[in-house]
């Protein structure tokens, strides 16, 4: 899916918001990894703290680069289109 619609810089500064912290970006990547996945599968993955998780997997969702969907008490989330184009950039940040 192609993101054809220009956006503001305050529109840009709320994405990038978004990711600013080591936890966000990890997250985000983990998350194109597997295609969806858990909190819960994402505290075993970081192993860090599962409210410090929480917080910022609902930021993420704020920013609009992750979706959750409700699966009975779990929630899987999945890269938006936006998250997908993020973590385009920083797979190919990561390597330059």
């Amino acid at each position: 899916m192609a993101i054809s619609k220009i956006k503001t810089a305050k529109q840009m500064e709320r994405h990038l918001k978004g990711m600013s912290n080591h936890y966000r970006i990890e997250i985000l990547l983990l998350i194109a990894e597997s295609g969806g996945i858990t909190l819960e599968n994402i505290i075993k993955a970081i192993g860090a703290n599962e409210k410090t998780l929480g917080e910022h997997t609902r930021r993420l969702h704020q920013a609009g680069l992750i979706n959750k969907r409700y699966r009975g008490k779990f929630v899987e989330h999945t890269l938006s289109p936006y998250g997908k184009a993020f973590s385009r950039f920083l797979k190919t940040f990561q390597q330059t």
